[in-house]
């Protein structure tokens, strides 16, 4: 079930978050493993926004997404799956709800960044609709230039688009 996340689920997010971390240890991606969640008052910030979702299940968040407007389009800050629960579509889920929020806001698109080759990165959004962005607007080159300075760019990453019927 996805429902708009409330601040009492800020803990298990980061939980989350630090737990969908940890496959990219196995890849070499060490950096990404050891990247801290984002603060609880930053996610406490976007449930206050209204743009964070999570998906439920057996009384538990088991997912989660939080969006920005990038560039006049929903941009997936962050969408996190529990390791034990991937296979599952949860993500797609989370990103299928924000395609309805952008929708219903007039938004053309969806964008996110994210790693080229890791499998269940680049590849996994391709099969999702989404197509790699050539050209950034100020706000992606902006997170892009965030992400480096995090030292998050050891792989190739790249901006992805999906448009949005309807919108």
């Amino acid at each position: 079930m996805i429902r708009a996340a409330r601040v009492t689920d800020v803990a298990a997010l980061r939980a989350i978050e630090r737990a969908a971390g940890e496959p990219f240890r196995a890849i070499g991606l060490d950096v990404v493993a050891d990247d801290e969640p984002p603060p609880a008052a930053l996610l406490a910030a976007y449930v206050a926004a209204g743009r964070a979702w999570v998906d439920e299940r057996g009384g538990r968040p088991v997912g989660y997404l939080i969006a920005e407007v990038v560039d006049g389009c929903a941009h997936v800050e962050q969408v996190s799956v529990l390791p034990s629960e991937r296979g599952r579509r949860i993500g797609e889920g989370l990103v299928e709800h924000l395609a309805g929020w952008a929708r219903d806001r007039g938004l053309p698109a969806l964008t996110l960044t994210t790693y080229r080759d890791v499998p269940w990165n680049g590849p996994h959004w391709v099969r999702l609709g989404f197509r790699e962005l050539v050209v950034l607007g100020p706000g992606l080159r902006a997170i892009r230039e965030q992400e480096a300075a995090r030292g998050l760019d050891v792989w190739p990453r790249l901006a992805m688009r999906r448009e949005l019927a309807g919108s």
